[in-house]
């Protein structure tokens, strides 16, 4: 699906209404909530009215990567149900949305929910995408000085084709200068269950990733999903490097 297609449906319809859905992914709900009043934070700002169903529960990309792919059926058949409404589906993670948008239909392709699956696959978005593709936003007022290098998250990179939107929120964040690291494309190493599976490769890549944003001289490495950072993250402390991992939903809440 294209961000094209997505665009000129809402363009339309947020001449009426403003009403966002939101996805809290499970490591956002349990480790960073912070995050997630963030993201609200910025989305309130720029007019919308932001909804979130308490019932909502993990979209099953952990069990459908590690191959267990009956077990998820259910899971996702829930979170279909937990969001069918008329509303785009706001989320500060481009993994789960794209998990959302590349995978649900294979499992509803010809079944009772495959309309369900279709309409919350065109309502899903990445939190950046959103701001910029959708609500046509690039500067949200935020501050922060220093200097930041950008990790492209595979999840936002690869599953949803986001590359420019968060770049051009954070060349706007006033104080900010954003320069580009060398391989700002490859993978940090977390994969989920491949950390744990591939621990020494896993930390090697975060190790290079690390090491490149350093040469930066940035202060902060900035991404759109968690995981990565969590991962990139533990390494900076193992090692008591001078690198402060930022979503960029924090990054645009700041300041104001």
């Amino acid at each position: 699906m294209h961000i094209g297609i997505f665009a000129h449906h809402f363009n339309s319809y947020f001449c009426l209404s403003m009403t966002v859905d939101i996805f809290i992914p499970c490591f956002i709900d349990q480790i960073f909530p912070q995050t997630a009043w963030n993201m609200i934070k910025v989305l309130e700002k720029l007019g919308c009215d932001v909804h979130y169903n308490p019932d909502q529960t993990c979209c099953g990309q952990p069990a459908w990567n590690a191959g267990y792919k009956d077990r998820v059926k259910p899971v996702a058949a829930k979170w279909i149900n937990d969001f069918n409404t008329q509303n785009p589906i706001v989320s500060p993670s481009g993994s789960c949305t794209g998990m959302v948008r590349n995978y649900y239909l294979e499992m509803f392709a010809n079944t009772s929910n495959h309309l369900k699956c279709k309409s919350a696959q065109s309502r899903s978005f990445e939190f950046t995408e959103f701001l910029t593709e959708i609500l046509k936003r690039e500067d949200v007022g935020a501050s922060l000085p220093g200097k930041a290098t950008y990790h492209d998250a595979c999840g936002s990179l690869r599953e949803c084709g986001i590359k420019d939107g968060p770049r051009k929120l954070l060349q706007n964040v006033k104080g900010l200068e954003l320069v580009e690291m060398n391989e700002c494309e490859t993978c940090c190493g977390f994969g989920g269950t491949f950390a744990v599976k591939f621990d020494a490769i896993s930390v090697a890549m975060a190790e290079q990733k690390v090491n490149n944003a350093l040469a930066t001289g940035a202060d902060y490495l900035i991404s759109t999903d968690v995981s990565c950072l969590m991962h990139i993250d533990a390494y900076i402390q193992k090692k008591k490097l001078p690198l402060k991992c930022m979503h960029i939903a924090d990054v645009l809440a700041s300041g104001w």
